[in-house]
């Protein structure tokens, strides 16, 4: 087994020890099983990585909106550690990337400023035996689904990474003042819609600055994702991720509309 795998618990070990002698697992369902399949990789192992993070206290203005950087920091630390786990299960097992990856965030009554942040996908290898790791010689993740991992491949695109930015923003309560100066009118509220669109532009740019870094050429499958957590209403989460691509130099022959919807059914 690698020497990948320095900080996962030690029945980690046990498990992709049996994964390496032929045993595979995968949360692939049966079709996204096949299209996986067709794309040139199979499943080596289900991997996961997790982290159980403590979220510092930072004070904020009730009337005033602004990040609350200390806060983004844990929230993009603590899915960077569960993420950068699962890749080392990958890299352990030989693999080449994790496809279908999801990212969870979970509470639990022992710990109200903790959270647990897991990440979880299928790692597969390359049946042609190249490699297929991103430039910096890891694993690629990869939150497509197996039919979107497959149509991807068929475009000559190979996935290098799943990119995320994040942003913990709050947003500013308004005063009775400015409450009462627009009941019953159709008006804009600027303060508010500036500190969301900042809020948001803030996380794509950094889930950019990711997809730069591994020099991808772009970013499919984006999503931007808002969530309260244990805040309150006034205190948002922007998460932006997707999976940054690269494009291959091989000419390549698109399929046809009904060639996709009979795979995928």
């Amino acid at each position: 087994m690698s020497d990948a795998v320095n900080d996962l618990p030690e029945a980690t070990g046990r498990r992709l020890e049996e994964l390496e002698h032929g045993l595979f697992t995968s949360d692939l369902s049966v079709n996204e099983f096949l299209l996986v399949k067709e794309a040139g990789f199979h499943p080596v192992g289900f991997v996961m990585g997790s982290s159980i993070y403590h979220t510092g206290i930072q004070t904020r203005k009730w009337s005033q909106s602004q990040e609350l950087t200390k806060l983004t920091e844990a929230m993009y630390n603590a899915r960077e550690l569960a993420m950068t786990r699962m890749e080392e299960e990958a890299a352990a097992l030989g693999a080449d990337g994790v496809v279908g990856v999801r990212l969870d965030v979970n509470y639990y009554e022992w710990g109200k400023d903790a959270a647990e942040f897991i990440a979880v996908g299928t790692a597969v290898k390359a049946e042609d035996g190249v490699s297929r790791r991103n430039k910096l010689g890891k694993p690629f993740t990869s939150d497509l689904s197996g039919q979107d991992f497959w149509t991807l491949a068929q475009t000559g695109y190979a996935p290098q990474g799943l990119v995320m930015g994040t942003c913990v923003y709050h947003i500013a309560h308004r005063g009775l003042g400015q409450a009462l100066s627009t009941t019953g009118q159709n008006v804009e509220l600027p303060n508010f819609t500036q500190a969301l669109y900042e809020a948001r532009e803030l996380a794509m740019t950094r889930m950019q600055d990711e997809s730069a870094r591994l020099g991808a050429t772009g970013i499919v499958g984006v999503r931007l994702e808002e969530k309260s957590h244990q805040w309150g209403s006034h205190t948002i989460e922007f998460l932006a991720i997707g999976t940054a691509v690269t494009r291959g130099d091989e000419a390549v022959t698109l399929p046809t509309p009904t060639t996709i919807i009979s795979l995928d059914n």
